[in-house]
């Protein structure tokens, strides 16, 4: 029970710093909708992205790596005690564990050398100028992966690909939003369904991360779900009420990225048969975030 209880904080505090930048476009956007609209994104926008979405992503994800259960064997799985199928779903898991791992690697190592941040450690300004090296040390790093896992199993070096693949969809998709949130501050035609339909997409795409950084934690989707749902729940609430105090804190987002290539790194090293206790990954969880929370409420941003 204590194991399963700090899992479960530990899915929380990362679905929470995971998804800042979401709940800070969110704001931007239901600032510029219709008392009526917001409330309508606000309720229904719950039942959509912390229920259905984080719901579904972890049930089609286990049907990805467990394609002989079919469709509904999947989703019977994930909520069986049944031996055998927890068989199934161990020895499934580094498929599902180094795509995971590749995409969030990518995804912190695209943080790192190329998106602007404010810098929490000296090291970070040295590798965003070296930022042109980040596609050649991405394919690299994928080359050595498949390289490897091809000598496991042809499907780990396939869902390494997939979780390549993954990334670049989905961080093309976050560049077109952010296009598309600029022209709304300058077009004033725009209606509030367009913008509705648009949050709806974003928190979608803006999920998958805390989705499959969630497998670091645990296999068990009932706690991925709860931990998660817990969280999104949480960022609902910042959208609302916090984003200002969250704009004050200039170094959260640096310890939602490391602790993303703390999870990627755990995932990689999961799938190739090295064994982490799973209390390890929330505690490098809780000491990454509380050290740049604690940075950031030593050096807040006074106007954000």
């Amino acid at each position: 029970m204590l194991s399963g209880l700090l899992i479960i904080i530990g899915l929380c505090v990362f679905e929470i710093v995971s998804s800042l930048d979401n709940a800070v476009v969110n704001a931007d956007v239901l600032a510029t909708m219709s008392v009526r609209w917001r409330k309508w994104f606000l309720i229904w926008g719950i039942f959509f992205s912390v229920f259905l979405v984080r719901g579904l992503l972890p049930w089609l994800i286990v049907w990805f790596a467990n394609p002989s259960l079919g469709m509904w064997g999947a989703l019977t799985a994930t909520f069986s005690n049944d031996p055998h199928v927890a068989e199934t779903l161990e020895q499934s898991a580094p498929i599902l564990l180094i795509g995971g791992g590749i995409f969030l690697v990518f995804l912190f190592l695209h943080w790192l050398f190329l998106e602007p941040k404010n810098f929490g450690l000296p090291s970070e300004k040295f590798f965003h100028k070296q930022g042109g090296w980040f596609y050649a040390l991405v394919s690299i790093l994928l080359t050595v992966v498949i390289w490897y896992a091809l000598k496991i199993d042809p499907m780990m070096g396939f869902a390494a690909s997939m979780g390549a693949s993954i990334f670049f969809i989905t961080h093309g998709f976050k560049e077109h939003a952010a296009s598309v949130e600029a022209g709304m501050k300058t077009k004033s035609n725009l209606t509030d369904i367009s913008k509705l339909l648009y949050l709806e997409v974003l928190d979608a795409s803006f999920s998958i991360d805390g989705v499959i950084g969630a497998f670091a934690f645990t296999m068990s989707v009932p706690l991925i779900l709860l931990g998660n749902g817990v969280g999104a729940l949480v960022v609902r609430e910042l959208t609302i009420k916090g984003v200002d105090q969250i704009r004050r804190y200039p170094y959260l987002k640096n310890g939602a990225m490391y602790s993303i290539f703390c999870l990627g790194v755990i995932m990689l090293l999961h799938s190739f048969g090295y064994h982490i206790p799973e209390y390890v990954t929330p505690i490098i969880t809780f000491i990454v975030v509380g050290y740049f929370l604690v940075k950031s409420i030593k050096n807040p941003i006074t106007n954000p």
